[in-house]
């Protein structure tokens, strides 16, 4: 699993990175909201853990325009305001968890991985297996594709083209799907993931084509 994690205070943002990274995440440190802005419009996040009072943009700016994108990635705010109209502000924006600061590294760690765990849960239902040919299989319950790890965004794309394979999907249901709009963000956003799976494919039978001016197909 992949965290961003914002927070201007280097000596606790490296202490909170040292400590997520011993326990097997991967782990984006960005001191300051700007920085944590591009570094999410680049990579796919599971988790964004964020401070609110952050130099160039805000917390709160910085959630508002994730969930803008169309992101529903899970967003926990770890800050030392701890006014109600904070609060409520936060989770009207979108935000999962609302912790103060000190909080302990224990407490910390259990809500991120109830609600990584919430987010797995809520999919589990309609997952399902499938072999891509040479030995690979991809597990959507596991997001694995052979002995790789897909992102949480990479295993929901490809999950959408295995359930249609040898169909094209088109290009906007996959967007509405996914990003929950349309925007030229989130297209060249799928533009990338497309180009992910398609690396990661490197090896097995299936291949994902474009169909022009339509969408993408995975064949086998």
């Amino acid at each position: 699993m992949r965290l961003l994690l914002c927070e201007d205070d280097v000596a606790l943002g490296s202490l909170l990175a040292d400590y997520l990274r011993r326990l097997n995440f991967e782990a984006d440190l960005c001191e300051n909201g700007e920085e944590g802005a591009n570094c999410f419009r680049k990579r796919h996040y599971d988790l964004c853990l964020l401070d609110i009072n952050m130099p160039q943009k805000n917390g709160f700016e910085m959630l508002e325009e994730i969930r803008e994108a169309g992101s529903e990635v899970p967003v926990i705010f770890l800050t030392e305001r701890k006014s109600i109209e904070d609060v409520v502000r936060a989770y009207e924006l979108g935000c999962d968890d609302y912790l103060t600061k000190p909080c302990p590294m224990d407490i910390l760690l259990c809500k991120i991985r109830a609600i990584l765990r919430r987010c797995q849960l809520s999919k589990k239902n309609t997952e399902v297996a499938f072999d891509l040919g040479n030995g690979v299989h991809f597990d959507s319950v596991r997001q694995m594709l052979g002995e790789m790890h897909l992102s949480a965004r990479e295993s929901d794309l490809l999950l959408i083209l295995c359930r249609n394979i040898n169909h094209t999907v088109e290009r906007n249901l996959i967007l509405r799907t996914l990003w929950r709009q349309e925007s030229y963000f989130a297209s060249r956003s799928l533009s990338v993931y497309i180009n992910h799976l398609r690396k990661h494919l490197d090896g097995t039978k299936a291949q994902v084509v474009g169909v022009h001016g339509k969408g993408y197909k995975l064949i086998m």
